[in-house]
């Protein structure tokens, strides 16, 4: 790159006024060479002087051109938390895509955080990756904004929040699923129906809350928000959650659990209070873990294709990359369908139930 790079096509240029790095140096009050520091992720960088000389390429709109821009073969692939077999199956499916491109996988974890640190964006700055894979978390306008001007493409795999119209996402059906789970209980004969979801800031938790919640009215159902706990996908929470639910007097014959982690926290709450399943209460999870076909009983629970969805986001961010913006792909906005899979954790109530 030379300091005299456009920031637009020539094209562009006949209609809009463009800047060069020589300009955006003059008006920072900086050398060029700096401004190449910035925008390459170097460390050696005022932190004042940065964040003036990045307020000046985002007001310009500068983007630097994907001929100009040399790229590591690597994919940055960033959690939220990493810490589960949940995380393992999208590494899995984010590898295999690189893997057939030549490329590496870094890994980050942003500390359960829903967006990373700035830290962390100097960092791929200056490893130019071939693009970046979110996972569970998104990016704010400033983190968005250093990307774009370095042209590395993102993409959101099942967004925490609503990403914005114009950031590519690969999500799941999580209201369908939740409602397959609940209208399989309802079908059972089940009418006392527990629930633990996940973070209510999570939009994945909250649609498959909808669905749960949709199943019973359809069904004629009250929604009891007593039975409703809010739980954070972990396990421990849905040991806690899940003996408080199964450990009341008018306890519920069967509970929803907003993945497959907590469903095995109330596994053990159950067998902790002497509780059968399913004789004594049916249990429902979501994702579709290894380990839920080898508990006992195995789990029944709703099929999130994880490995799909990072193959997904991983082939999306590869093709954004590869493309013009005239060539951009049109669906960048994607939800993969999940599916109920029937084991042996459900059964039909073994004791009658008022009507509701």
């Amino acid at each position: 790159m030379t300091p005299s790079e456009p920031v637009e096509t020539r094209t562009e240029a006949r209609s809009k006024q463009t800047a060069t790095l020589a300009e955006i140096a003059r008006e920072a009050g900086v050398s060029a060479p700096t401004v190449s520091k910035v925008l390459n992720g170097r460390a050696d960088v005022a932190p004042a002087t940065r964040t003036r000389v990045e307020d000046l390429l985002r007001a310009h709109g500068y983007r630097r051109r994907r001929a100009e821009a040399t790229r590591s073969p690597l994919i940055d692939l960033v959690f939220h938390e990493l810490e589960s077999a949940w995380a393992m199956e999208v590494i899995r499916g984010v590898e295999d895509v690189a893997r057939d491109a030549g490329l590496s996988v870094v890994l980050s974890e942003s500390a359960g955080r829903l967006t990373p640190g700035r830290t962390w964006a100097d960092q791929v700055a200056a490893r130019r990756p071939h693009g970046v894979v979110l996972v569970l978390s998104g990016l704010d306008e400033s983190q968005r904004a250093l990307l774009t001007s370095r042209s590395i493409p993102f993409v959101v795999m099942d967004p925490a929040g609503d990403p914005g119209a114009d950031v590519p996402s690969i999500g799941a059906t999580n209201w369908q699923g939740g409602l397959a789970a609940t209208r399989h209980l309802v079908e059972l004969g089940h009418r006392r129906i527990g629930a633990i979801s996940g973070p209510p800031q999570m939009m994945c938790s909250r649609a498959r809350m909808d669905g749960y919640r949709a199943a019973l009215e359809t069904a004629g159902l009250p929604v009891d928000t007593g039975l409703v706990m809010t739980g954070d996908f972990h396990h421990e929470t849905g040991y806690r959650l899940g003996r408080e639910l199964l450990d009341r007097p008018d306890r519920p014959t069967a509970v929803f659990a907003g993945n497959d982690l907590q469903a095995l926290g109330c596994y053990e709450a159950a067998r902790e209070l002497g509780l059968r399943i399913p004789e004594d209460v049916s249990v429902v999870g979501f994702d579709d873990l290894p380990v839920a076909r080898w508990v006992g009983p195995p789990l029944t629970t709703v099929r999130q294709p994880l490995t799909e969805m990072a193959e997904a986001a991983a082939r999306l961010v590869l093709e954004l990359g590869r493309s013009t913006s005239e060539e951009a792909p049109t669906a960048t906005r994607v939800e993969l369908a999940t599916s109920l899979v029937v084991r042996a954790s459900t059964a039909a109530p073994s004791v009658s139930q008022p009507a509701p």
